[in-house]
């Protein structure tokens, strides 16, 4: 899931400037360094590249990451410019998810200058501009400006130059002279960049619709799996005719909605907002309450029915119209429950969606929806098989009873997410792993008999597979012992809240002994500290309820090579998907100052806020996240070393 989102977040990695990292060096020369007043002269641009990095060509095209203008100051001596870029390597770049043109090692641009019939005999001392992104497969560093300059001659007994443009070369439109026009008054002989094509935008739809159906395993999605099933098998039609129609017409409600909700949402709150959905604590509130209401139905504590008259009205409904209307309002009511947990999947795709062409929006958000939609949809086509199994037997009483204690514990995940965003700091993780034991050993001790519930009689038989189910739930009950004394969960410790202060879990414990030490949304403060210690500043953007950022503090700060090098830097975490002013800020922070909605999202700083690297997502490589945090200790170490 992860590696899916990366290529989603990595585009817009940080605006600023950074001279402690720049390993793009830009030299300018003519030769002849002499022209006659009224001549061309042609300057030589060149760009040396250090591996692994690249720049982009200027005729990228838009969407992705920041490419390379170039022009030249304007000089009174000078009547028009053009510029010719060398060609590029096309190929499709997964970080931005289209295709981009890049330089590496080494990329030589030709400025054609034409000179003015009285330019005067006296030296000009022309400068070039160029703004650029450099990139790694790993990481981006922010856009910079930089300029080159070198000394042109008019002089009357200049001989003039003959030159003839290398293969593959061609004209852009970025070398605007002081009047506007480009190259000697006539259009670039080059097109400007490409829009997105159409196998660009099948790619694009392509991973959208493959983030739907990985959303589809999601806590708030995957549990409504059994209640489609359900519904579907309740209905009293059996035709093959009407069962297509009836999971078309529900798979249209989830993409009727989503479609139409992601547009106004981002419209109305932006993509940062569609994210912070996802942590609401009234989105979380909503959906344990509908979870909890669903395992006690489940358990035997009530049975949820609907009302009378609305029955009798979805019946007619579906006796005049074939269930339209209730196989819409189901599909439509589970897109309103799931899109606590599809709210970061729809957020992250907006955001990148709306950086390319006008349909892409719309495209992407299809896509998604048919994804997330596509098994229900196959599910739901064949009720009348599914009504064919037996539905006689114990079976039955014992998987609802089993679901019910399963999905009352994904309630408490909901609120747990609640009670961490508002900081109430009442389901602490020893509570909330104490009530997941018991949850689900309750569900194992119910399969061997000990449990006196629904579909168990005292004298029947343990087949296999019931003893198998049993114990699993009881392996796994008590192997979430060890996480209420400070132990590590693994992959877990990203569902469950954090180790407590007393724990070395949640920052852990360096080779030395020593504990990290992290700073809670005191940017500032961490900023001043960094200065006084003369150190860089490692800037954590997390969230109260994100799971991907439990993971990497839980599982990926502790590690002793890691650990070791985290030392080095002044620590600050920045929360961003609280509902305090703090939050805001940090958000506005994230929002304004790297131009990204991710989270984790780390990023390292120098003192004078200069940005030196920065790291989106969650990671399960050590290599990777050492190789970061190292890039800017060498940066730091490189930029001393030439002071």
């Amino acid at each position: 899931m992860r590696r899916l989102l990366i290529p989603l977040l990595l585009a817009p990695l940080a605006f600023g400037q950074s001279k402690r990292l720049d390993p793009i060096k830009w030299k300018l020369e003519f030769q002849p360094a002499s022209v006659r007043p009224g001549g061309v002269a042609i300057g030589k641009l060149t760009a040396a590249i250090e591996p692994p990095w690249h720049l982009y060509s200027p005729t990228t095209p838009k969407g992705g990451p920041i490419v390379t203008t170039l022009s030249l100051t304007p000089n009174d001596a000078i009547e028009a410019v053009e510029v010719f870029r060398p060609k590029p390597d096309r190929k499709f770049d997964q970080n931005f998810n289209l295709e981009t043109e890049t330089y590496e090692k080494e990329a030589i641009f030709f400025l054609k200058i034409k000179l003015k019939p009285g330019a005067p005999a006296q030296p000009l001392e022309l400068t070039a501009n160029t703004r650029y992104q450099a990139c790694t497969d790993k990481q981006c560093l922010p856009p910079v400006r930089r300029t080159a300059s070198a000394t042109l001659t008019p002089d009357a007994a200049a001989p003039t130059p003959s030159f003839e443009l290398p293969a593959g070369y061609a004209a852009i439109s970025q070398g605007v002279s002081p009047s506007g026009a480009t190259g000697a008054g006539k259009p670039p002989s080059s097109p400007s960049p490409t829009p997105q094509t159409s196998g660009d935008l099948a790619q694009f739809a392509l991973l959208a619709f493959g983030l739907g159906l990985a959303a589809v395993f999601t806590p708030c999605v995957f549990p409504m799996i059994p209640f489609t099933v359900t519904y579907f098998l309740n209905r009293q039609s059996a035709s093959r005719a009407d069962s297509i129609l009836q999971a078309g017409v529900f798979s249209a409600g989830i993409v009727l909605l989503f479609t139409s909700l992601g547009f106004v949402t981002t419209a109305l709150l932006g993509p940062f907002g569609v994210v912070q959905l996802g942590s609401n604590p009234w989105v979380n509130g909503f959906i344990a309450i509908v979870f909890a209401a669903f395992s006690l139905s489940m358990l035997g504590a009530f049975e949820i029915t609907l009302p009378s008259g609305l029955l009798t009205k979805m019946d007619r409904a579906s006796q005049s119209k074939g269930g339209v209307v209730g196989s819409l309002l189901m599909g439509l009511t589970f897109s309103l429950t799931s899109f606590a947990c599809v709210g970061p999947f729809v957020g992250s795709l907006l955001a990148a969606s709306v950086q390319g062409g006008k349909l892409q929006p719309a495209i992407g958000m299809l896509a998604f929806s048919s994804g997330l939609a596509s098994p229900f949809f196959l599910l739901a086509m064949f009720p009348s098989t599914l009504s064919s199994l037996p539905r006689s037997g114990a079976w039955l009483p014992r998987v609802k009873t089993v679901l019910g204690f399963v999905l009352l514990a994904a309630s408490l995940k909901y609120v747990s997410n609640i009670d961490q965003v508002l900081q109430w700091n009442f389901l602490t993780r020893d509570r909330f792993l104490a009530a997941w034991v018991v949850l689900f050993a309750l569900p194992g001790l119910y399969l061997l008999g000990l449990l006196r519930m629904e579909g168990i009689k005292p004298d029947q038989n343990m087949g296999v597979g019931r003893t198998l189910a049993a114990s699993a739930f009881l392996m796994f009950s008590i192997s979430l012992l060890p996480g209420m004394f400070c132990g590590k969960l693994g992959e877990l410790d990203a569902y469950v809240p954090l180790a407590g202060e007393g724990c070395a879990a949640p920052g852990g414990t360096a080779a030395g002994g020593e504990q990290l030490v992290w700073m809670k949304n005191q940017y500032k403060e961490a900023l001043a500290k960094a200065r006084a210690e003369h150190k860089l500043l490692f800037i954590n953007f997390t969230g109260y309820a994100c799971t991907n950022c439990h993971w990497m503090k839980a599982n990926m700060f502790p590690r002793p090579e890691i650990m070791d090098e985290m030392r080095k830097f002044v620590l600050v975490e920045l929360y961003t998907d609280g509902t305090d002013a703090e939050s805001e800020r940090n958000q506005e922070l994230q929002n304004s100052r790297f131009s990204t909605i991710a989270i984790p999202y780390y990023v390292l700083i120098d003192p004078d806020e200069k940005v030196i690297a920065a790291f989106p997502g969650l990671t399960k490589k050590s290599e990777e996240f050492l190789a970061f945090l190292k890039s800017g200790r060498q940066a730091e170490a490189k930029s001393a070393a030439s002071l």
